[in-house]
């Protein structure tokens, strides 16, 4: 953790805006990001192969972070060939749990059309994905200040209510039709490994404590027998060997996770100042989103 790279990592992670965890972040909270209506997408499928047994055609809502903004488009294809699901993902980067609270006021970098009480009114979804690293460095102004670094049982105590509260909006908002949340576990964290343990734990303590579920996609992106051991590159799946364009360095038998710059993210080229789905295909992504397409696919819905 005390590689030459993390430095520069840092501070390249704090200029885009990301949702990472370095020890210091801004000391005031950036504008709102300018995402446009058009970036939410809606997706209904066309023709696809037979659905689960445990689910047909479900309602899907996809929120969380940047991990989210970079997954949507190949979360919604794997979700509409898988499941024939009809989708609809509206992440925003740099968010956490708080953010799509109802009322939050201008504390938040989401709008108030695309919280997630106002979504599932106007969806109806029968599951909603929440995918969120836990920013824990201050960027987000609900997060009222609190950080990881600086007080982490306080950062803890304050992430375990933000799940409840929204938890209970979400199934307010349901009202009979009360969708199934899926908390999306997170990968390992080279700088703050046992955060990111602790915030998985948090994620099972809530789906518990409400009768829904986790996804532990994060596993997906970690070693066998070392699920918070951060590592760049996995040995290639067989479902990687069968399509090559996912098993990056076929001569080594193993696949690119992370860009060399970039601990956090998966997308295989660099983030950039406006948030946007990632635009190559990116092994990580697409285990992750074939981990959360299994978990809805043997899910009953709510």
């Amino acid at each position: 953790m005390r590689a030459p790279w993390i430095v520069g990592l840092v501070s390249a992670v704090l200029l885009l805006g990301a949702c990472s965890d370095p020890t210091d972040g801004p000391e005031t909270a950036p504008p709102t990001p300018d995402v446009s209506r058009a970036a939410t997408t809606h997706q209904r499928a066309q023709s696809a192969p037979s659905a689960s047994p445990a689910v047909v055609a479900p309602r899907v809502l996809y929120l969380g972070d940047s991990l989210a903004m970079e997954a949507q488009q190949v979360l919604g294809q794997e979700l509409r060939r898988d499941l024939r699901a009809t989708y609809t993902s509206a992440p925003y980067s740099g968010t956490t749990p708080c953010d799509y609270l109802e009322g939050t006021g201008k504390k938040s970098l989401v709008p108030d059309r695309d919280k997630a009480a106002a979504l599932v009114r106007a969806l109806h979804p029968d599951f909603v994905v929440l995918q969120f690293w836990g920013n824990a460095w201050g960027y987000t102004w609900c997060m009222d200040g609190i950080t990881h670094a600086a007080s982490p049982q306080k950062y803890f105590s304050r992430y375990r209510a933000d799940l409840r509260r929204l938890t209970e909006q979400i199934a307010t908002a349901g009202g009979g039709h009360r969708p199934r949340i899926v908390w999306v576990a997170q990968g390992p964290d080279p700088i703050t490994p046992d955060r990111v343990r602790r915030v998985n734990e948090l994620y099972e303590e809530q789906a518990a404590a409400s009768d829904d579920v986790v996804a532990d996609a994060g596993a997906t992106v970690a070693p066998a027998g070392a699920r918070y051991s951060w590592v760049q590159y996995l040995p290639c799946t067989a479902y990687e060997h069968e399509h090559p364009a996912y098993c990056t360095q076929q001569d080594r038998d193993r696949t690119a996770l992370h860009l060399d710059k970039d601990y956090l993210h998966f997308c295989l080229v660099p983030t950039t100042s406006t948030p946007k789905p990632c635009p190559v295909r990116s092994p990580g992504i697409l285990r992750i989103a074939r981990e959360i397409t299994r978990a809805i696919g043997r899910t009953p819905a709510g």
